[in-house]
Order: structure tokens, then C-alpha cells, then sequence
């Protein structure tokens, strides 16, 4: 039987076409049904032209999603058809230097669905039954659908030792920002800010916890940040992948930057002095690390809930007007239904 897919066709190109419904080949294998995917930031990018990720010509792209069980391998133990599931989409080798001390998620063999491996733009999809957690039947796909980018923002989250009353910086109030925002509200820190420049994420900024928000083109961001913390914050965590620089001036002596956002084509000049002098930690984190079970219980226990970004919902035929909506920067999340039953 075949099933509606969109696949990634050449440089910023990508079809809606027929493809057969995947078969469980490996032992570990788990049949997806896909109830709902949504279109992440690096879809954008690898729709790029050129391409910003590199993907396979050909294959189904995708890889945030929201499954059912629909049939498992022979060697499964934890799940059985009917179950809910969600999904880390990077495989690792499991056998390199980085595997085997304990640092899959930086694996250079990794691969990925949605990339390498047909992901979760259709009706079906496969993935081993290591890359899968359980989550409750009653929680609602929409907000389950958060899970995978949840599972990055908790990997740099679990490498930061926050106390309660910490003061916050965020640069970039794009998702990731708001993610990292209610996450850190939820955990006690005392001040957010975050530095944003675009009026419409403003507003999803601060409901999403922040307690300023200051637009960096306006205003000096040293000095509002100086204003609020005097000494600098305690933790500066980079969305963006390009403002190390402004990272630096703005945390405190003895304080710790997050480095998240990535962008491989620009660089930056920095004095290293800046951080030995001030004895500052500089941390980078790539997707999560042995996450993607806190991610199901925070979804579990509505600890996660971001429905309030979800600005598109679309059946996976119209995956076009999604993808538009992201490059506008008119979208924050946009779910699509491969069932079009449009919840």
C-alpha cells in the first residue's frame, strides 16, 4: 500500500508525492502512525537554496511528530500497538569513541529522520524502539507535537546548574527562546529577560513568562540588561548561534554561557580574555542527551504546555503554505495532519 509523503526533491525543492508504507525490517523496529508532525526550523533550512542541512534526495523529510504504535518488531519490549509515542529522530552509530562514552548526541555518524532516513511528513513511519518514549494516552497531541524540540532545549538545560532567584538572559525569542524562558520560570529562576527584535514574537515572549523584553536595534542591550542585573546575568543562553560577543558583556563574573543556536556560515571575534578574566563557563549543547523521558514526563504532568504557539493547522497536503508561513516569520508552530483530521 502506498501513502501521501512530502519529500525533499533537490535545492528548495519538495514534493507531495505516493511512496509505499515502510516495512519493520529491524527486530527493534516500531511501525508509526503519525497523528501529527509539525514543521521545524531546520525543515526551513534544508529547503533552503542552497540547502543550510544537507538531505537526501529522495527521502520522506520531517522529524517532529506525534505517533501511535502501529506494529513492533519481534525483539520490542516496552510498547504494543495502540500505544502513544514521541520521538528523538537522531540514530547513533552506538559503536565510535563518542558513542561509547556516553556522547551519542555528538556521534559523527549520526544519522537522522527527516535528513538520511524517511521522517515524519506521512501517513507511516519507522524508527528503532531505542529513539521512542512512551507518553499517556490522554495527552493532547497538540501539546505533545513540542516534544522534539523540548528534547534539545532540555539537553542544554540539563548542563546548567540553575538556583533558585538565578537571573536570566535569552537571546533570541524565536521558539527555542520561549521554550528555554518557561522552562527556566518553572524553575525558579527569579529574572528572564530576553532580547528580541521582532514586535510579533514580543507578545509570545512575555505570555511565555519573560519578565522583560528588550529589542536590541531600539535600545543598548549592555545597559538595559545592566539596569536589571547590575553585576551581569547568571546565565546568558545564546538561541541565535551568533551573539557570543553580546553573551560575553552581559554575564556576570563567574557566570555560565549556553551556546544553542547554530549557524555555520557566520563567525564571530571575541577576546578570550573576556571569559578567563571573569572566569565565566562557556557550555555548547547539541539536541538532547538521555532527555526525551523528562520531556514525557513534563508533557505527562502538563509541566510543558506551548499550545499558545501553535499558529497553523494544516493537512499534509498543504505542507506549502506551512513552509511559507515559517519563511515569513508569520509562524511560530505549524502542525500538519497526514490524516487531515484537523483537531
Amino acid at each position: 500500500m502506498d501513502q501521501d509523503a512530502i519529500i525533499y526533491a533537490g535545492p528548495g525543492t519538495f514534493k507531495l508525492v505516493k511512496k509505499p508504507i515502510p516495512t519493520i525490517k529491524n527486530g527493534n523496529d516500531i511501525l508509526i502512525k503519525i497523528l501529527a508532525a509539525s514543521i521545524c526550523g531546520t525543515d526551513v533550512h534544508i529547503l533552503a537554496n542552497p540547502p543550510e542541512y544537507p538531505a537526501t534526495c529522495g527521502v520522506t523529510i520531517g522529524h517532529e511528530l506525534v505517533g501511535e504504535v502501529a506494529e513492533i518488531g519481534p525483539e520490542v519490549k516496552g510498547f504494543k500497538p495502540g500505544d502513544h509515542l514521541i520521538m528523538d529522530n537522531n540514530l547513533a552509530c552506538g559503536v565510535c569513541e563518542c558513542c561509547h562514552t556516553g556522547d551519542y548526541n555528538v556521534c559523527p555518524n549520526m544519522k537522522s529522520l527527516g535528513m538520511e532516513i524517511d521522517g515524519a511528513f506521512a501517513q507511516y513511519c519507522v524508527c528503532p524502539e531505542t529513539n521512542v518514549v512512551k507518553i499517556n494516552k490522554d495527552v493532547p497531541i497538540d501539546r505533545a507535537i513540542f516534544a522534539e524540540p523540548l528534547n534539545c532545549v532540555m539537553g542544554g538545560f540539563k548542563k546548567l546548574k540553575i538556583m533558585p532567584g538565578d537571573k536570566v538572559l535569552i537571546l533570541g525569542g524565536g521558539p527555542i527562546g520561549m521554550y528555554y524562558t518557561r522552562m527556566f520560570k518553572k524553575s525558579g529562576a527569579g529574572t528572564v529577560m530576553v532580547s528580541e527584535v521582532s514586535e510579533f514574537r514580543t507578545e509570545y515572549v512575555k505570555k511565555s513568562g519573560a519578565d522583560f523584553v528588550v529589542n536590541p536595534v531600539i535600545d543598548n542591550l549592555e545597559e538595559k540588561v545592566r539596569e536589571q542585573m547590575p553585576c551581569g546575568a547568571d546565565i546568558v543562553v545564546d538561541c541565535v548561534g551568533t551573539l557570543i560577543g553580546d553573551a560575553l558583556k552581559c554575564v556576570r563574573s563567574g557566570g555560565t554561557v549556553l551556546l544553542f543556536g547554530l549557524n555555520s556560515n557566520a563567525k564571530q571575534t571575541i577576546c578570550q580574555c573576556d571569559i578567563t578574566r571573569k572566569g565565566v563557563d562557556v557550555l555548547g549543547t547539541f539536541i538532547g542527551h538521555n532527555t526525551l523521558q523528562a520531556v514525557a514526563n513534563g508533557l505527562n504532568s502538563g509541566l510543558f504546555d506551548f499550545e499558545y504557539l501553535i499558529t497553523h493547522k494544516l493537512p499534509l497536503k498543504e505542507f506549502g503554505k506551512g513552509l511559507e508561513a515559517m519563511r515569513s516569520g508569520k509562524a511560530f508552530e505549524v502542525v500538519l495532519y497526514p490524516w487531515d483530521d484537523i483537531r
